[in-house]
């Protein structure tokens, strides 16, 4: 199971700790969503997701305030009973000395942040999504094309990697070359990134590594890019048939979600980075409802129809 450590969190979210006295090393994350504990504060603790990091908002640290000092102490006790992996206050909220007192004798940490409880729920459960996502490894390049992710695969050695440095070259940005980790973030959407050994670098044979950072600037890379389509290279077969019109799209899977995928064959003299363009531009025309090929087919319909027309007045 997929997990994240409770540091990571804290650094990534920049929160503060407000109980150094409990070790935040060993915990981790499990679960992307977080749980607001207002219910089990009132006493209802039915389908109480504990392992799930705890968010105090303003509400809740209300209702705590207004509870009678024993009646604090009971619902507390009760609260930190459950293996809660830490909470979280929002808007600088800081809890009283009995809820630090619990929570140390439970080693629960406490955190703080500056940010809004809605704001701050927003962006933990988008970040813990990529970070807690189903994740596989493809062998392929990960470009990033007028905003399209093009996902750029074949056999080693085909041109996946000078492709993409043509298409830095013409202003588009690299995510990752050789290995790209696919994150499937929901059931429509997948996230690719680099793996950190290899952020930022291609492999050219017969050159070596080259630094894409280095040499083109920080615009010229980039950190994640949602995956839109897939480029499959493949040497040129005289003997096969290979779609002309585009009529029917083909379709490749990753972790069970399916992505248009295009079959190129490489023959000397065939701009690559301009087709990879084509492509990007071409699939974003059909996200938007245009499709070249069946116009194309609608207008060869409507030529044969009126020659059927001209040739019945005849």
């Amino acid at each position: 199971m997929a997990s994240i450590s409770l540091v990571k969190i804290i650094e990534k979210m920049k929160l503060e700790n407000l109980t150094p006295e409990v070790s935040v090393k060993g915990i981790r994350i499990t679960q992307p969503d977080i749980n607001r504990p207002a219910l089990q504060l009132a006493g209802y603790f039915e389908h109480f997701e504990a392992t799930r990091l705890q968010v105090i908002g303003f509400v809740e640290y209300s209702y705590i305030a207004s509870l009678p000092l024993e009646e604090e102490r009971r619902v507390l006790e009760k609260l930190f009973s459950y293996p809660i992996p830490g909470i979280v206050f929002c808007r600088e909220l800081h809890p009283d000395e009995l809820f630090r007192k619990i929570a140390i004798e439970k080693n629960v940490p406490l955190l703080m942040t500056r940010k809004a409880t809605s704001g701050f729920m927003a962006e933990i459960i988008r970040w813990l999504n990529v970070e807690l996502a189903p994740c596989i490894s493809v062998h392929g390049v990960l470009v990033d094309v007028f905003g399209e992710g093009l996902l750029i695969t074949g056999e080693s050695g085909i041109g996946k990697s000078e492709a993409a440095l043509e298409l830095v070259k013409r202003g588009h940005r690299l995510v990752t070359d050789d290995v790209v980790e696919i994150r499937k973030v929901s059931e429509d959407t997948l996230v690719g990134r680099a793996p950190d050994i290899t952020k930022n670098f291609i492999e050219l044979r017969g050159i070596g590594i080259v630094d894409i950072k280095a040499l083109f600037g920080a615009s010229s890379v980039k950190e994640t890019q949602s995956i839109d389509l897939v480029i499959r290279l493949e040497e040129w077969d005289r003997d096969k048939e290979y779609d002309r019109l585009g009529l029917e799209e083909e379709y490749t899977e990753y972790l069970g979600n399916k992505i248009v995928c295009h079959n190129i064959p490489i023959r000397p003299g065939r701009n690559l980075a301009m087709i990879c363009e084509s492509a990007a531009v071409n699939h974003r025309q059909k996200k938007m409802g245009y499709n070249a090929a069946q116009e194309l087919y609608a207008r060869v319909q409507k030529s044969l129809a009126r020659k059927r027309g001209e040739e019945e007045e005849d």
